[in-house]
């Protein structure tokens, strides 16, 4: 098992980016959180959340 690496200031890794992953994954139900990185530091994150709707909704006419 490999040692865990100590962090360094240019670490692109830190308690705010923790804080914003935190945050999307404990506000989406179903649905995706993505990272876009870019020279090797996050640039965005993404949080792409969907919405499941019941069948019996869809079929009486009560959809979009």
């Amino acid at each position: 098992m490999a040692a865990p690496q100590r962090r360094t200031s240019s670490d692109p890794w830190n308690r705010e980016l923790e804080q914003v992953v935190r945050e999307a994954l404990e506000s989406i139900r179903f649905g995706t959180v993505t990272l876009v990185v870019q020279d090797g530091r996050v640039i965005q994150v993404d949080r792409n959340e969907k919405i499941r709707l019941s069948r019996q909704a869809n079929m009486d006419g009560g959809g979009i």
